[in-house]
């Protein structure tokens, strides 16, 4: 996976959030980005792809077991 499709790929995994997640995290993937952009070291950019995809997964599992833990709390489920 190349910088700019990781940078796809989170984006897209944003649109899976609430929307105020999907802002806050869309502006920290953008921070991030550009933070990022200039790094050359071919070890360094793997480790960042592997960090950036592990933390999506954890964060779109995390808003969705409180989504679930919310709606059976308050009976919508």
């Amino acid at each position: 996976m190349t910088s700019r499709q990781l940078y796809k790929y989170l984006l897209r995994q944003c649109e899976r959030l609430p929307s105020d997640a999907c802002k806050h995290y869309k502006f920290s993937i953008k921070q991030s980005y550009k933070q990022h952009i200039s790094e050359s070291d071919p070890e360094r950019i793997k480790e960042i792809i592997a960090k950036s995809i592990d933390n999506a997964k954890w964060i779109v599992k995390k808003v969705f077991y409180y989504n679930i833990m919310y709606c059976r709390a308050h009976g919508v489920w």
